[in-house]
């Protein structure tokens, strides 16, 4: 998974769109590649910001690259993109642009607009490095793996006392906690289980 490009882009519904502040990584391309490859990325920026509705959000995909836009509208008339390669998760993505454009709202005057060479908002390249982890946008996601983390661990803890077997059988019998009538289940159990075992 790898971010390529982020931009923030002025996208007013009658006129062309034009990048405020833009990151990109493009190391994994040779050094020859990367001018034309970061003229593409902006072009393709561009280009999805323009089609893409005042309020909406869609993915386009363009090649090995998915471009996630989200066109915010409103007073500012602001627009955010996103490419990505194809494995990049789609919902950390617009968290993300969500995230860049309050964070530029906040820090960038809507005045500056006119002259987007004064503009000066470093934090879209920190955004670019940090974000390259998509768990770290999206705290569902960081969640659902904190969760699978775990249920790995109870497999395995499930698993290691299934393995020992005669020490479990010996244990429930020497247990002074379980009834008679637990430990009979218990034998019970293994009996009928152990008539279905395929060798």
């Amino acid at each position: 998974m790898k971010i390529f490009s982020i931009s923030v882009i002025l996208a007013p519904p009658s006129n062309s769109c034009v990048v405020l502040s833009n990151a990109s990584d493009l190391s994994s391309f040779s050094f020859y590649q990367r001018g034309s490859v970061g003229e593409f990325m902006t072009f393709l920026s561009r280009t999805v910001a323009e089609r893409t509705p005042q309020g909406q959000r869609q993915s386009v995909q363009e090649n090995n690259y998915t471009a996630h836009v989200y066109n915010r509208g409103g007073a500012e008339q602001l627009a955010a993109v996103l490419i990505a390669d194809q494995e990049y998760p789609v919902r950390p993505a617009f968290s993300l642009l969500t995230k860049i454009l309050d964070d530029f709202t906040v820090k960038v005057p809507q005045s500056s607009f006119d002259n987007p060479t004064s503009i000066s908002f470093p934090e879209i390249t920190t955004y670019l490095q940090k974000y390259q982890d998509p768990r770290q946008a999206d705290t569902i996601m960081r969640v659902q793996q904190e969760l699978d983390e775990t249920k790995i661990v109870l497999h395995k803890t499930i698993e290691s006392v299934l393995q020992r077997g005669e020490k479990l059988d010996n244990l429930v019998e020497r247990s002074n906690a379980l009834s008679v009538q637990s430990k009979m289940f218990y034998k019970t159990a293994k009996k009928q289980n152990s008539c279905c075992i395929i060798m």
